[in-house]
């Protein structure tokens, strides 16, 4: 089973648990990137669309691991994380992200930002369903 997904990655000023926020703007060069499982191995699936709007960092795509889209279908795993590589940034009480290089997006057991979060999902029964979602 292959499962569409989307969500926020990243929520813009929501403080995450190492004390990092990301501002509006900090994603604007961003791209599709690879979907990984918990930051780690090889790709879990492909993001269709990467960018931001007025609430954050909006990714969609497709989990194309079986057992990985069960789990998000079932509700067992939401959440959504980035890698990547501070450009820019503003030190004082917390550290802001104005510009970062996106390494890659998550789906995460825990997110280190409590609002990124999958929020819609489509199973996808067939190969050619898969292949439209993906545009």
């Amino acid at each position: 089973m292959t499962l569409a997904f989307a969500g926020y990655a990243a929520v813009f000023d929501v403080v995450d648990r190492a004390g990092d926020v990301a501002r509006a703007g900090a994603f604007a060069d961003a791209a599709p990137v690879p979907l990984l499982w918990q930051h780690r191995g090889g790709p879990v699936g492909v993001l269709s669309a990467v960018g931001e709007d007025a609430r954050g960092l909006r990714v969609e795509g497709v989990i194309e691991d079986p057992g990985l889209a069960d789990a998000v279908r079932r509700g067992a795993v939401a959440g959504l994380s980035v890698g990547y590589r501070p450009v820019t940034v503003r030190r004082g009480a917390r550290r802001e992200l104005l510009r970062v290089d996106l390494v890659e997006v998550s789906l995460v057991a825990v997110p280190m930002q409590r609002l990124a979060r999958v929020d819609i999902i489509t199973p996808l029964t067939t190969p050619a369903e898969a292949g439209a979602q993906l545009g």
